[in-house]
């Protein structure tokens, strides 16, 4: 016996509008950064003309997540496509991790053999990124705790700023000085920040797929709710996972008293269970599915799962 929710009402949390911004004020900077190396001949504005090439590849992938979890549920994939976030999330934090790995890598060769660089040109395209980057992190900035992909592609654009000022700081600073390390520093100073956080992006990411138990929702309390519920005498194969972010779901086998059978108490006791896990702990668990069984179908199970 389960549910009866309709699962189409779930917000997807993810907007095509910010996305699609993103990613031309990304492509745009991307093509300008290009043209902007070639003409200056700087290998700084070069690498990070190669960071704003990958940043866009991030935000379309998360665009195309983003178009398809809003796809609805079908009898072949019954929560549609909501989990494409997550994949691309963690895709995302890949490639921002390998990255960060490649820039702190070449800041730490640089160090030893400097390349020479042109101040002038490197200032103006590096102030040209930030503006559009600061544009773009406006954008997503109010949608990024909608979920997984929404964060990864902000912090792929924040990424980005962080590039360009480093861009506009080792500029100045060759300008004035000449020492032309300082954009080695700079750029394995990024790669300080980007690491730690691809890194929690790929965790959370990681622990959806492997349908970890959602953060916050400790299943030996939800037994002992369950159990504490008149009339339940026992639980197993207690489940309990997140389809996307803002979805968790949870599933269990619920032993109660035969008098819930033949007083006809069945209803209550589902209604019961559901409002204890959608309302009890810090996880609000709206999707809940219940097996209720009376104490001798225990004889039919095959096995258990405590």
């Amino acid at each position: 016996m389960s549910d009866t929710h309709d699962h189409t009402h779930a917000n997807p949390g993810t907007n095509r509008t910010r996305l699609a911004i993103a990613f031309g004020i990304t492509a745009t900077i991307l093509i300008a950064e290009v043209i902007g190396a070639w003409w200056t001949n700087s290998l700084a504005l070069l690498v990070d003309a190669g960071h704003m090439l990958t940043d866009a590849s991030g935000l379309l992938m998360a665009l195309i997540a983003a178009s398809l979890a809003l796809r609805p549920p079908t009898p072949e994939r019954t929560w549609g496509y909501r989990r494409a976030e997550v994949l691309a999330a963690g895709a995302q934090s890949a490639i921002l991790l390998a990255v960060g790995i490649y820039a702190f890598i070449e800041g730490v060769r640089r160090l030893f053999d400097p390349a020479e660089v042109t101040a002038g040109g490197l200032l103006v395209f590096g102030i040209v990124g930030l503006v559009g980057n600061i544009v773009a992190m406006l954008v997503l900035g109010a949608g990024r705790a909608a979920n997984l992909n929404m964060r990864a592609a902000f912090l792929e654009v924040v990424n980005d700023a962080l590039g360009s000022v480093a861009v506009i700081i080792s500029a100045i600073v060759i300008s004035l000085t000449g020492w032309t390390r300082i954009d080695a520093i700079a750029g394995m100073l990024i790669a300080a920040l980007i690491v730690p956080r691809a890194i929690t992006i790929l965790k959370e990411a990681g622990g959806i797929l492997l349908e970890s138990t959602p953060r916050g929702l400790k299943l030996d309390d939800v037994r002992r709710h369950i159990l504490q519920v008149p009339h339940v005498i026992g639980v197993h194969d207690l489940h309990a996972s997140t389809i996307a972010t803002g979805l968790p779901v949870l599933t269990a086998h619920v032993v109660v008293d035969e008098s819930c059978f033949t007083q006809g108490h069945v209803s209550q006791k589902l209604r019961d269970l559901q409002t204890c896990v959608a309302e009890h702990f810090g996880v609000s668990v709206e999707h809940s599915t219940f097996q209720i069984e009376a104490p001798s179908h225990s004889a039919l199970e095959r096995h258990s799962h405590h």
